[in-house]
């Protein structure tokens, strides 16, 4: 509707502009009053569109159905008609217009209202062929006027078009971002799935291995054993704790899905997600005091996830004195989420390739390749962006654009993410 309003805002000043400069050839005397009145209705109407559709208070809740769309183009048609019965009808060269109407019909409306168009169209040209006003023109003037009226049916033409293609391409794009992340989000429910099954299966062998660490400490300390056995045995039992909250957090993976929004702080936001994390290479949060206490509406478990996935990425990569940075700013109703580290950096062929699911530049046993395709998976979800900058010798920082307050929608779409 708002394109079909501005191009009715374009013909009415082209036909004003028309007939003005008609006024000006030798010979020609145009009936002005009714062809100024003709003009005048659609000014008036296409002023009472403007208004109800794009400038009144409650158009958003306003829908534009197929009828009426086909009303304002046969009103279109009828105002055309009467244009063209007071300048010489059908020998008047601007009866090209007739197809821009039709043209227009064919991109806006269903095949049954063009149809009825181009019948409405052809009835209205044949009323001019039986009756009109004449309007003699000299053989130039003639000429001059049906290579304008061409030149304005072709452009008006090639706009339609244009839109029309140009429209298809956002389309097109939408629909393959839409496939991919389709695509994405069956292949993380499939490793979610695997997840929570392989979680639930570590879960009892943990338990003992567990048990028969705390058992062999105090064993070992009952027959003062040497302190090095009785780290040891503590170092087990820390580690297996370690590994029962990773698959606390896979087995809770599977019905992230469904989880709830919640309204947290940035500054707590950012704590979860550092928890479980290694000691070295230490992490540096820096945040404002405002930024720290802003409050945003999320699904903090998952987005805490994706969150500590990139923060244990930044660790791996950075060597072991030298920290990783994690920040946040605000940033028009997103909060913006950057983590950076002081690592190699990665080169054009593999940073096209990072993201991909099971791909990794760590070395075998390090990294499954995982947990950025996750972390995408999710804030794609959210509604959200994920970014990354990265340059050979300077390191990588990774930026996470989170809606402040994320539907509802779009958390149904949001996939778990398992720690890898």
């Amino acid at each position: 509707m708002a394109w079909l309003i501005r191009l009715r805002w374009a013909q009415v000043v082209g036909q004003a502009l028309t007939i003005s400069l008609a006024e000006l050839l030798p010979g020609v005397a145009l009936p002005v009053a009714p062809l100024a009145f003709t003009i005048l209705i659609a000014a008036a109407s296409n002023a009472a569109l403007h208004w109800r559709y794009l400038l009144s208070p409650v158009r958003r809740t306003r829908g534009v159905a197929q009828w009426q769309l086909a009303a304002i183009m046969a009103l279109d048609v009828a105002l055309l008609t009467s244009l063209l019965y007071f300048t010489g009808g059908p020998t008047n060269p601007f009866g090209f217009l007739y197809v821009v109407q039709i043209a227009l019909a064919t991109v806006a409306l269903e095949a049954a209202w063009t149809w009825t168009l181009v019948a409405l169209s052809f009835l209205g040209f044949g009323a001019l062929v039986i009756g009109h006003v004449p309007l003699p023109l000299a053989g130039h003037t003639q000429m001059i006027g049906m290579w304008v009226a061409l030149g304005v049916a072709s452009a008006f033409v090639v706009h339609f078009l244009l839109r029309l293609t140009g429209a298809l391409a956002i389309r097109n794009a939408e629909l393959s971002t839409s496939r991919q992340l389709a695509a994405r989000q069956e292949r993380l429910t499939s490793l979610a799935t695997v997840a929570a099954g392989a979680a639930h299966e570590l879960a009892t062998p943990l338990g003992t291995v567990a048990l028969v660490a705390k058992e062999l400490e105090r064993s070992l300390m009952a027959q003062g054993g040497e302190g090095a056995l009785v780290e040891d045995a503590r170092l087990i039992r820390t580690q297996v704790a370690r590994c029962r909250i990773i698959l606390d957090q896979m087995s809770g993976g599977a019905s992230t899905a469904g989880e709830f929004v919640e309204t947290r702080s940035v500054q707590a936001l950012i704590d979860d997600a550092a928890q479980g994390i290694r000691l070295t290479p230490p992490v540096h949060i820096s945040l404002s005091p405002a930024v720290a206490q802003l409050a945003i509406k999320v699904p903090p478990r998952a987005l805490c996830q994706a969150l500590r996935s990139i923060i244990t990425n930044a660790q791996d990569a950075s060597p072991p004195e030298a920290e990783v940075s994690v920040s946040a700013l605000a940033d028009e109703g997103h909060v913006l989420f950057s983590i950076s580290d002081h690592g190699g950096g990665m080169p054009p062929e593999v940073l096209a390739r990072i993201g991909e699911p099971f791909f990794t530049t760590k070395e075998p046993g390090h990294g499954t390749g995982l947990g950025l395709f996750l972390a995408q998976t999710v804030v794609d979800g959210l509604g959200g962006t994920l970014t990354i900058e990265s340059a050979k010798g300077r390191g990588t920082t990774v930026h996470l654009r989170v809606p402040r307050e994320v539907a509802l929608a779009a958390v149904a779409a949001a996939s778990a993410i398992s720690a890898r």
